[in-house]
């Protein structure tokens, strides 16, 4: 269902919000700015013909590579991205949407990134929006009750994030 005719579609009624599509990918996806996500996503949700009424799933990927000699070899800069797997019950078709952020917000290592939340928008966004922020340390803003759902409140950092060490022991308890 990401055919050039949606992507032109969403290109005139949101602009710059569309920053990008690859069409010819395995699961073709189309990029969205984080200041437009909300506004697409309803559209996405609400538009007759088009009908994606279920987020089946929200991921963090956070593209960074911390071996310096490999580093110098990858063609991108470090960034995460967030990644919305939607679905239409009516043309029983997937859309993926993606929303690309710096790592660190203004650069500043450990200023989590920020990306508008859509909790609002589908409900189920609610939980996933809390895993991808505890382990890959990505901040919803205006998510309901954004908190940790897998790790501990106190639990130090993400552990999905690629620059992540794994404590020696928590709380006392000495791990492997």
């Amino acid at each position: 269902m990401a055919g050039t005719n949606l992507v032109d579609r969403l290109r005139q009624r949101f602009g710059a919000g569309i920053t990008g599509a690859q069409l010819e990918a395995i699961d073709p996806w189309i990029e969205v700015a984080p200041d437009a996500l909300v506004a697409v996503c309803t559209f996405l949700r609400d538009e007759a013909d088009l009908k994606f009424e279920m987020l089946n799933c929200i991921s963090g990927v956070d593209y960074f590579e911390p071996d310096a000699k490999k580093a110098a070899k990858v063609d991108w800069q470090p960034h995460c991205e967030v990644v919305y797997h939607l679905w239409s019950f009516k043309n029983k078709a997937s859309l993926v949407l993606k929303v690309i952020v710096p790592r660190w917000q203004d650069d500043e290592p450990g200023r989590l990134p920020e990306v508008p939340s859509v909790a609002g928008v589908w409900a189920t966004a609610d939980w996933h929006e809390r895993e991808v922020y505890d382990l890959s340390g990505i901040y919803f803003t205006g998510h309901p009750s954004l908190r940790r759902i897998l790790c501990p409140e106190d639990w130090a950092g993400h552990p999905l994030r690629k620059d992540y060490e794994m404590p020696l022991e928590y709380h006392g308890i000495r791990g492997r």
